[in-house]
């Protein structure tokens, strides 16, 4: 995740004011009887699958686990009974390297117009530049990148029955290679780049996979799987899809994880929906990690701490079960 920028202008408005597992079609009781039947979300299988990311290494682009990550990803999207579309570009990045980037796009139900848009990014990023004993190292950036990805993945195997909404899938590359911290790169963006931040998306916003391609609305999912993780309201998702974001912190509430999903507003955070939202035209919240305390997004950011002892398949299981149940209900019209 790159390093954001929660606004501090409007502080005072937005703070102030084991892999494959059987599919099961039933829920949780908890929610029995108080909404349409969602298939429950496998916290277990979404830990699997953020460990089996990291267990590549560190998916940074121009390397050989990022090409094996790609492959992985294709095949259980195909094995989940998606279309794959792969979408390949380059971009210089601000230290001014060369980077082969792909966007991965997993569809569901092609068949259905009314669209819903999830998303994560899978990059990793390149040097681990907050950490003050290494900071020119890689990480495995098992919560910022796979976390999300290992959600969606899960989300993806549980997509066995049509739920009466078609559903798109991207992974967003390059999202993290931004500037270093307390660095800035090049005076002059490339023509093409609107920041040195979020490649993928922007890319694909102005370069759709399919062309003319909308949503009624998308999910980011950033930094979604560590230990007490709390999910705040954020800027740029309440400007822009305010009743997604009521929608969706509902749906938690109802279904017991408002300790994750906080009814409480925060800045506005530069991610790859700010993209999707400004050039894409769709609109699209984050469901993104925050540390109102520190102000910033937790002592693992950008760090080598940024590893599997922070995943918990508690945190993992709230976020999907949350997605899915909005899916579901999305389709029968709740």
């Amino acid at each position: 995740m790159s390093s954001r920028f929660p606004a501090i202008f409007l502080l005072l408005f937005f703070v102030s004011c084991g892999g494959d597992k059987d599919k099961t079609q039933s829920q949780p009781e908890a929610i029995a009887n108080k909404t349409v039947a969602a298939p429950i979300f496998n916290g277990d299988s979404a830990y699997y699958f953020v460990k089996r990311q990291v267990e590549f290494g560190p998916r940074v682009p121009n390397t050989t686990p990022h090409q094996k990550a790609s492959q992985f990803f294709k095949e259980k999207f195909a094995q989940y009974g998606a279309h794959v579309t792969e979408q390949d570009f380059e971009a210089t990045t601000f230290d001014n390297t060369k980077v082969k980037l792909k966007n991965i796009v997993a569809s569901f139900f092609p068949e259905e117009k009314k669209r819903i848009l999830l998303a994560a990014h899978w990059d990793t990023r390149p040097f681990a530049d907050k950490d003050k004993s290494a900071p020119d190292s890689p990480f495995d950036g098992a919560n910022d990148g796979a976390s999300g990805v290992g959600v969606l993945l899960e989300i993806a195997r549980n997509l066995n029955s049509n739920p009466g909404v078609g559903v798109d899938i991207i992974l967003f590359d390059g999202e993290d290679w931004g500037e270093r911290e307390h660095e800035h790169g090049q005076p002059h963006l490339p023509q093409g780049l609107d920041s040195w931040w979020c490649l993928g998306s922007q890319h694909w916003s102005k370069t759709k996979h399919t062309p003319g391609y909308t949503a009624y609305y998308g999910i980011l999912l950033d930094m979604v799987g560590g230990k007490n993780a709390r999910f705040y309201r954020e800027g740029f998702s309440l400007a822009y899809a305010p009743k997604v974001v009521e929608k969706v912190w509902n749906t938690a509430e109802r279904l017991g994880y408002s300790h994750f999903f906080v009814k409480r507003n925060q800045g506005e955070i530069t991610d790859d929906h700010k993209f999707v939202n400004e050039i894409g035209k769709i609109p699209m919240i984050d469901i993104v990690n925050y540390d109102p305390a520190s102000g910033w997004f937790g002592s693992f950011h950008h760090t080598t701490s940024d590893n599997m002892e922070l995943i918990d398949a508690e945190t993992l299981k709230a976020v999907g079960q949350t997605l899915l149940q909005v899916i579901y209900d999305e389709g029968a019209g709740v």
